[in-house]
């Protein structure tokens, strides 16, 4: 394999346009073979590298045998190294998701992080050709749209993914070649997880159907990577032609849904997102000729069938404003059934990256009260980041929030400045600088 294996990886990065020759990367490094081959890589081809440890201590002693593992190479191969340490068990708990979550939110808001900190052009993730094959499974056995079979792709924003273009038997036959050890984590061992289940269990059943079959899966979820763009810029079309807002909420027009190749799909597309099932959806599909006063619910929505329309509006309407003081240790219930939790947090603590979580300065808010309600039409306040004021109206239209989902968009407010709309964005009025003695952390708990 040799110089094949780096050949193949080089010529990746350039078809994929992935990285600029000689650029500063940001190595995700827990010290397994993927992540320690993609970090040799990297530097073989001339990349600037700084690794990033995430330590979860999940594991016990194997947690800090990785992190020294992980230590012990950067300081032999001359690269710097960042460790970044998580009580992860206590922040699934605070926020009430899982641990898998809960390690992925902690690490890609770390990444960001020390990807501006350091000026570096991008982030590398160590994900591989079987890693997406499994992606591809996992998503067909659960049930999905077309998206969800295009595999892993090789850029997300600042993301990238160099080791697509190998699976992991390469990877660990190279390393074999190169006499560079690396770590196990003992939980890839495991069957517990969905994931593992598909790598243990039946990707050995797809081979011996076809030896091939790691490859075939690959193959077609990079077709269909190429069809999804043709498909979704024609969905896009359609939602336009289709879908008219209103005021609270939006309607489908029942003649030009029925032009279109398959209002299945359309209804779908449109209509999963706020969270219909795919039996709801083919009854909304087969009612388009019945009398009108069909009512569909989802958990948040309500569609109804008017004589040339579906109606559909948000469940949750006429909110009443909730006042609560800006003092740590309050909790308060929101509309929707999800918590809001106030607590402090030291100068100089990291900010986190998490849309559900927001942080002040809080000597701006000690004189006053927050009030939770939903926007209303003329609200303005200042991005974080901005320095002239946007209504509320436009920036949702800006980061394309849909139009059923307008309406349940609450916004927070001190003494009548919104200074945050919830799971979005914050005010820069009331951001966290270099004078700020105590931060105030709000955080959004699922219901």
């Amino acid at each position: 394999m040799g110089n094949s294996f780096t050949d193949r990886i080089r010529d990746y990065i350039s078809s994929n346009g992935l990285l600029e020759d000689g650029a500063h990367v940001i190595v995700g490094f827990s010290g397994g073979a993927d992540s320690t081959a993609l970090l040799l890589v990297l530097l073989r081809l001339g990349y600037r590298c700084t690794a990033v440890h995430c330590n979860f201590h999940l594991r016990g002693a194997e947690s800090d045998r990785d992190q020294a593992f992980v230590t012990d190479l950067c300081s032999k191969l001359g690269v710097q190294l960042t460790v970044c340490s998580y009580d992860t068990q206590a922040y699934a708990k605070e926020h009430g998701i899982s641990i898998e979550m809960a390690a992925r939110e902690l690490r890609y808001a770390d990444f960001e992080r020390i990807l501006k900190e350091t000026g570096a052009d991008a982030v590398c993730i160590a994900h591989h050709r079987d890693d997406s094959v499994e992606t591809v499974l996992l998503n067909l056995i659960r049930g999905t749209g077309i998206k969800g079979l295009t595999g892993i792709k090789p850029r997300n924003g600042n993301i990238t993914r160099p080791l697509l273009c190998v699976s992991r038997q390469e990877i660990e036959d190279w390393l074999k070649e190169q006499n560079q050890p690396f770590i196990t984590d003992s939980t890839n061992l495991e069957t517990d997880y969905t994931r593992n289940k598909i790598r243990i269990q039946l990707l050995p059943l797809m081979r011996a159907i076809n030896p091939d079959a790691d490859n075939a899966v690959s193959e077609t979820a990079a077709h269909l990577q190429q069809a999804y763009s043709v498909y979704r810029n024609a969905m896009d079309q359609a939602i336009a032609d289709v879908i008219n807002t209103t005021d609270n909420g939006f309607t489908i027009d029942i003649r030009k849904l029925m032009e279109l190749p398959s209002a299945d799909a359309f209804l779908f597309e449109v209509l999963a997102p706020l969270g219909y099932n795919s039996a709801q959806i083919e009854a909304i599909a087969a009612s388009v000729q019945a009398q009108p006063g069909l009512q569909f619910k989802s958990p948040t929505h309500l569609l109804v069938k008017d004589r040339q329309t579906f109606t559909v509006r948000p469940l949750v309407q006429d909110i009443e404003p909730l006042i609560v003081s800006p003092e740590p240790g309050t909790s308060v219930k929101l509309p929707d059934g999800r918590t809001l939790t106030i607590t402090t947090a030291p100068a100089g603590t990291p900010i986190s990256k998490n849309p559900n979580i927001a942080t002040f300065d809080m000597d701006l808010l000690r004189q006053g009260t927050l009030t939770i309600r939903p926007w209303a039409a003329g609200d303005r306040f200042i991005p974080f980041g901005m320095r002239g004021s946007k209504l509320v109206s436009d920036y949702l239209t800006d980061i394309k929030i849909s139009p059923a989902e307008r309406r349940n968009q609450l916004v927070i407010s001190f003494n009548n400045d919104i200074i945050w709309v919830l799971g979005h964005r914050t005010d820069n009025r009331y951001r966290v600088t270099e004078q700020t003695t105590i931060q105030l952390v709000l955080t959004v708990i699922p219901a």
